[in-house]
């Protein structure tokens, strides 16, 4: 089984019926647009030949009236219904009587948008010589913003998402004769919405005339969704026909309202991320069109950004000017084509909307990549460099943390975006249990060091050779994108199999590990806990059950500045600091001594004083590093700080100091090997590998001590490799091969 989101059948839906009159006017309206001509529909006989149907036709609206979008259609109806009903005007008026009458109304248009809905009202606004205001939400893009204000609206951003953006275009629209044109429907609103789905009805009659030419009737048609209107339209005419044809709508995964709604049976409202799918980045269906969309849809897929712009490539070579909303109806048929269904059969005449033309927008990447080596590689292709780590500028995690946003939601899995700090994003994916099983959490961090201190490409992600072994180079690809990767590959797994665990299984995907643990400490504070969780990290396949804390202490010792010429009046900082260098050193011998730890230790890792050679020094700060055991707290090492410095002053009378203060700590991480979770572990990877796994104690601090903390059982064990902040960084393919299997036992062994 794959593990990606499932298609939605609705078997009923060929059943339905939906008596759609034709709409007075509207035909007679479009076609005395200057220019009119009806969009081409383009014959993809090769494609139709691949996947096994009769024929596949793509109606291209990549230019209506000189606009690269089907919105026209649809918004230049509703304005002119809106406008006349404002104004007491029958649906028969002319253009000219209304734009007079408008102009000397003031009315104005208001809406909020993605981009081609906004241009549209926009447009129909200059040809009435009327004012237009578009708000957008601040995640659309400048040349997007351009498009709009270059047919006369005035822009405003909102900051938040589409569905804020329709807020404040609603509250604009609360003032005398500013007119909201919006075909997301709501109480109170639809009027608007129910004309602009009218509107569109132009296309699906051209379809019908342009197929009867070619002495074809369509079986099969397959439209984008966004809030639902183009879709409602669709439904209408399709259900309508002495001859029903089949509905299937295609929506991002990122953006699944209506697939989410239809599994759900009522209408829901889903979390949204990035999509190179703009116009249909909408979190919740009209409820002007829910209930027809429910009973008359009989499929519903969605797709992914990189599904969508291969689609894009296609239809581009093909004579189709598609953009990536227009290539989402190519990318739902391909996926409908490889699954079980009664949708598609050899005698199926499909005909695609391709709703956009061509635009700019980023090359997505690949999110149906299910294995630890393939996501290894992807996510070591993504820059998540840590802004606030080295003097090298780093670019943060949100690249990162919208790629694993497109990936849980290519496979319907729940996740969670925590953003606490701007620009620092970290995600929690679960696969929710049955209920009654433990439930077991995979942490890893996505941020890396610096890039500029890598040899070569740190961002290759390639496999070659090293040692004799096969490994993925790339900063990060070892600490800790291989076993970021192998958690989610296990979780993939896990769900392919059809079989939902008692208890949940999560992955983190933290922030900022590299520098002040911000994510991990994030998502233990938005609640999140488990039964037990595996971080990941570099250990060479080793379990890793305990590690030392660490304590950092500034201690500022005082001085009098004056200048170097004159001895009577300094006193010299730095030279006493040594007296409290030597205590340091004679109290580094009674550090505290664990049983599986060993002895705690210290360093002095910063020394800072004075201003000049010529000087006296006021004062010197010894920052000193304390590496913990449990029997070590804050209060007991700055209680000892303190006597030391307190009997260094009663031998020394000019010796002063302020009070010692700490400034980072980070606690010891401990959990015995004969505790279930680690022994659960152990049995795992004998299972899978055939030996048993060295339990152990490691030298470096992770995250594991912060859930350890929280009373989250926690191991870090992680795949083999080299070169961790390095010049030259890689993991071992086979270990991570190897890690993906043990995880997914465990998962097994443990949550089901």
């Amino acid at each position: 089984m794959s593990s990606r989101r499932s298609i939605y059948f609705n078997p009923a839906a060929a059943q339905e019926r939906i008596v759609s009159p034709p709409i007075e006017g509207l035909t007679q309206f479009h076609r005395s647009f200057p220019n009119y001509a009806p969009t081409p529909l383009v014959n993809l006989p090769e494609l139709a030949k691949e996947l096994g149907v009769r024929n596949i036709l793509v109606k291209d609206e990549s230019n209506r009236f000189g606009l690269p979008s089907f919105k026209v259609l649809g918004a230049s109806w509703g304005c002119f219904r809106a406008v006349a009903a404002q104004l007491g005007l029958p649906a028969t008026v002319s253009l000219e009587n209304l734009s007079r009458q408008a102009q000397n109304a003031s009315i104005v248009l208001t809406t909020a948008s993605m981009g081609n809905h906004g241009r549209a009202v926009a447009f129909m606004a200059r040809l009435l010589g009327i004012e237009a205001r578009v708000f957008v939400p601040r995640s659309l893009n400048e040349g997007t913003r351009g498009l709009i204000a270059g047919e006369g609206a005035r822009i405003v951003v909102v900051q938040g998402d589409y569905d804020q953006a329709v807020q404040a275009a609603l509250e604009e629209s609360r003032v005398q004769n500013v007119l909201l044109i919006q075909d997301t429907a709501f109480e109170g609103y639809e009027h608007v919405p129910a004309w602009i789905v009218d509107g569109y009805s132009s296309m699906m009659n051209e379809i019908q005339e342009e197929l009867a030419h070619l002495g074809l009737a369509s079986s099969v048609m397959i439209t984008p969704v966004g809030v639902g209107s183009l879709a409602h339209a669709v439904v209408k005419h399709c259900k309508s026909q002495s001859t029903p044809i089949s509905v299937v709508a295609v929506e991002p995964d990122t953006a699944a309202c209506l697939s989410s709604s239809l599994k759900a049976g009522k209408s829901v409202t889903v979390q949204g991320s990035e999509t190179i799918m703009d116009g249909m980045d909408c979190g919740t269906v009209s409820s002007s069109a829910w209930l027809d969309l429910q009973r008359s849809v009989d499929a519903c897929v969605t797709v992914s950004s990189y599904e969508s712009h291969c689609a894009v490539k296609y239809l581009q070579a093909n004579a189709v000017n598609a953009g990536p909303c227009g290539g989402a109806s190519l990318a739902a048929l391909r996926h409908l084509a490889t699954s079980e269904n009664s949708t598609l059969n050899a005698d199926s005449v499909v005909v695609l909307l391709s709703t956009e033309g061509a635009r700019e927008y980023t090359t997505p990447k690949d999110v149906s990549v299910d294995d630890a080596v393939g996501l290894t590689q992807a996510l070591t292709q993504i820059n998540s460099s840590n802004p606030t780590l080295s003097v090298t500028d780093g670019v943060g995690e949100n690249e990162i943390a919208n790629y694993l946003a497109a990936w849980f939601a290519h496979r319907d899995i729940e996740y969670q975006w925590i953003e606490k700090v701007a620009g620092r994003p970290s995600l929690v994916g679960v696969l929710r249990g049955s209920g009654g099983g433990k439930s077991l959490m995979f942490n890893g961090h996505t941020d890396t060091v610096s890039l500029s201190t890598y040899e070569s490409d740190p961002l290759s992600g390639s496999i070659g050779h090293k040692d004799g072994k096969e490994v993925i180079f790339g900063r990060g690809c070892l600490d800790m994108k291989g076993g970021l990767a192998a958690g989610l590959a296990a979780l993939a797994a896990t769900k392919a199999t059809g079989r939902v665990p008692r208890g949940d299984v999560i992955v983190a995907a933290v922030s900022d590990e590299e520098d002040k643990s911000q994510g991990s400490q994030d998502v233990i504070e938005a609640g999140w806990r488990a039964d037990g969780a595996v971080f990941p990290e570099p250990t060479q396949g080793t379990i890793m059950t305990a590690h030392k804390g660490f304590v950092w202490i500034d201690i500022d010792i005082l001085g009098v500045a004056a200048h170097g010429s004159d001895p009577s009046s300094g006193q010299d900082a730095i030279l006493y600091a040594g007296y409290f260098l030597q205590a340091l050193e004679e109290y580094q011998s009674r550090l505290p001594v664990d049983d599986l730890l060993g002895q705690g230790s210290l360093h002095c890792g910063l020394i800072r004083g004075g201003e000049e050679p010529s000087s006296y020094p006021s004062s010197c700060t010894i920052t000193v590093e304390f590496r913990t055991v449990p029997l070590q707290t804050e209060e007991t090492l700055l209680a000892d700080m303190n006597a030391l410095l307190e009997n260094i002053a009663q031998r020394k009378p000019h010796f002063k100091y302020a009070e010692p203060r700490i400034t980072m700590v980070r606690p010891t991480q401990k959990v015995s090997a004969d505790h279930p979770f680690v022994q659960s572990a152990v049995s795992s990877s004998e299972a899978v590998l055939g030996n048993t796994p060295t339990v152990t104690t490691g030298p470096f601090w992770t995250d594991a001590s912060l859930f350890g903390a929280v009373g989250v059982p926690s191991i870090v064990w992680g795949p083999a490799g080299d070169g961790l902040h390095g010049k030259e960084e890689w993991v071992e393919v086979e270990s991570l091969r190897q890690f993906e299997k043990v995880f997914t036992q465990l998962v097994r062994d443990f949550c089901y």
